[in-house]
């Protein structure tokens, strides 16, 4: 029973669901939600591509771990692989398992490898990228990162095909927010730099002004407010905290709360393309992820 656990504690479950959403706002954002009646809906393809993200994110975070094994010795003991918990080589055989899964998913939602196959490899690519080289660059890891994010929501657009080339550009923003999170992780361990926080908190203004300029621009903006009012309240408390406190612990639970409001995040890009419906489903998924965040780490 430990055993099962710590193959679930490679894969941070709670983060998992927070990629869930994302292939649920690509979707809303390509209209897939809008242009049909939820009766007449193909799920097939959303199933397949959930299942896509699920192996892409599992994958690459089962990789970090297996990358980061000697390093989490003295940093992170408590993680499966230096806990003696979970061999190497078996998470390694996991995470390859999870990547192929995630492929091989992706290359059916179109019965062919445009686009969402390529973008899943694309995807994989970059995370394994982040895990054994990325991560160890100052500017370079955090947008390494978020271009596995980014990437992440153009997986999700890719159910219609045509939308990619129409809405591209919103895959910039996730780019930006994971990068700023990325920023602030860095400070988990030993504490973070006060300098880094602001810039983050620069970064998450963008984000929302950019998310509130397209809900302008579909006249949504009153209800992306609501959601987008919940997003800042998540992520920009325990920020705060974090500055005034720049320790270790303090900078965690920024990240943490950083990561959970991916979910509230996705939920403001449905109600911006004017799903609220969609929206209200994505939102069921935050308190799933911050339960499965109680019992699994998140970082």
């Amino acid at each position: 029973m430990q055993t099962w656990k710590g193959y679930l504690r490679l894969m941070r479950p709670a983060n998992i669901v927070t990629a869930i959403s994302d292939i649920l706002a690509g979707a809303a954002i390509a209209g897939y939600f809008t242009n049909s009646h939820w009766a007449a809906l193909q799920v097939d393809p959303i199933l397949l591509l959930v299942l896509a993200t699920i192996g892409l994110y599992g994958g690459g975070v089962v990789f970090n771990d297996v990358f980061d094994a000697d390093l989490d010795k003295v940093e992170r003991p408590e993680r499966p692989i230096p806990s003696g918990l979970i061999d190497k080589q078996k998470a390694a055989v996991l995470g390859s398992g999870l990547i192929l899964m995630a492929i091989i998913a992706a290359y059916f939602v179109h019965h062919g490898f445009y686009p969402s196959c390529l973008i899943a490899i694309a995807i994989a690519v970059a995370a394994l990228t982040y895990d054994k080289w990325g991560k160890h660059h100052a500017f370079l890891g955090p947008l390494n990162m978020g271009l596995c994010r980014g990437g992440n929501i153009l997986l999700g657009m890719s159910v219609l095909p045509a939308a990619i080339s129409e809405y591209w550009f919103i895959g910039i923003i996730p780019v930006i927010y994971i990068s700023a999170i990325t920023m602030i992780s860095r400070g988990e361990v030993h504490g973070g730099k006060k300098s880094v926080l602001m810039a983050a908190a620069i970064f998450y203004l963008l984000v929302i002004s950019s998310i509130l300029f397209i809900a302008y621009y579909n006249s949504t903006t009153l209800r992306t407010l609501f959601f987008l009012l919940l997003f800042g309240g998540m992520i920009f408390l325990p920020l705060q905290k974090a500055m005034r406190y720049p320790s270790g612990p303090s900078i965690g639970k920024a990240v943490k709360a950083g990561v959970l409001a991916l979910i509230v995040l996705n939920a403001s890009w449905a109600v911006a393309f004017g799903t609220v419906s969609l929206a209200l489903v994505i939102l069921m998924l935050l308190p799933v992820s911050i339960i499965l965040a109680k019992a699994f780490a998140v970082t």
